[in-house]
């Protein structure tokens, strides 16, 4: 049986409203080389900072598998999982800013992470490139079927008399799902204790086997063990229902619309790429992900297509994201170790 180390998250008023580290555009490296009209004249690299298997690694195989044909080279893939997407992120961080080397990004190692992790041997406002976002994928809160809650005013009643406090599960220290966990016990003003977990499989299991009480992640994974009973659906933690499973309400409709987590991905390179090279990418990355059969299955995956208008766009939806997680954050006193 896993052991996992337990940390406490202390309950506040949640309040969506702080200075952000990520400039709108990332500012370019002195040494970057002009880009040649013929780029790229060889195979690219799509770091992808977890194991395979997982939601992120679906979505970076089918972006590499769109762009490849696009840009006329093989896109090559490299996991490097640790460190809730850190160490991944480092190695595009500190490789030549040529275009060359690619970072599949997410809303938990791009920016809850740094929030987390103060001591990055990167900086992540200039260390990357934003190239597009990629698709989103608004998170389900459930709960294990012995916890007496079917909505979330049951959920706040039931975690404010429970004693011990109720656990939630997360993937790991900096993930989505740790931040959202704090997000929820601060809004329902409740204390739940963090149980961090080496991925969503070993975090998904616990869950189901009742060790753990509450969990939140993308709906892909839990869609099977939802329809089987195994867990409980309380809410779309986003503004609008999912197609997948249309009866369950949202976190707005049950009064709580500051719970809003959404995991989502996009693609970036190092800091300092040329811009016309980042461009480039920017435009197979859209193209690809236009695409019918990317679409399904992105969509099958449980994330909805959402491209950027430019890499700027994207550079904004990143430092407005980091910004809306900051307080939450802060205020749960979220610290890796």
């Amino acid at each position: 049986m896993i052991r996992p180390i337990r940390r406490r998250c202390l309950p506040a008023l949640a309040t969506l409203a702080a200075a952000s580290p990520w400039p709108l555009a990332a500012p370019r490296r002195a040494a970057a080389q002009p880009a040649a009209g013929g780029f790229p004249d060889r195979p690219l690299r799509l770091v992808i900072p977890f194991t395979p298997g997982g939601t992120n690694d679906i979505v970076g195989r089918l972006a590499a598998e769109g762009m490849a044909p696009r840009l006329g080279q093989p896109v090559v893939i490299e996991n490097r999982g640790g460190a809730g997407g850190a160490l991944g992120a480092e190695v595009v961080a500190k490789a030549a800013p040529d275009g060359y080397t690619l970072l599949l990004g997410s809303s938990g190692s791009l920016t809850i992470n740094q929030l987390v992790r103060p001591n990055l041997s990167y900086d992540p406002a200039t260390a990357f490139a934003p190239i597009g976002l990629m698709g989103v994928g608004p998170n389900v809160i459930v709960v294990h079927p012995s916890v007496p809650a079917r909505d979330l005013r049951e959920l706040q009643a039931v975690a404010r008399s429970a004693r011990p406090p109720l656990a939630y599960a997360s993937p790991g220290v900096g993930s989505t799902g740790h931040a959202a966990g704090a997000l929820i016990a601060q809004v329902l003003g409740v204390e739940m204790e963090h149980v961090p977990y080496r991925g969503t499989g070993p975090a998904l299991n616990d869950v189901i086997a009742g060790r753990v009480q509450v969990f939140t992640n993308a709906l892909a994974p839990l869609a099977p063990h939802i329809r089987a009973g195994t867990l409980r659906a309380l809410a779309v933690a986003g503004e609008r229902r999912r197609a997948a499973m249309p009866e369950l309400p949202t976190t707005g409709e049950q009064g709580f619309p500051e719970i809003r987590t959404a995991t989502w991905f996009g693609l970036l390179a190092t800091g300092g790429t040329p811009p016309d090279r980042v461009a480039k990418l920017h435009a197979a990355l859209n193209a690809a992900l236009a695409e019918a059969e990317i679409r399904r299955k992105l969509l099958d995956g449980g994330v909805e297509v959402e491209t950027s208008a430019s890499p700027a766009d994207f550079a904004r939806f990143v430092a407005e994201d980091t910004a809306r997680w900051a307080p939450v954050v802060r205020r749960a006193a979220l610290r890796a170790d």
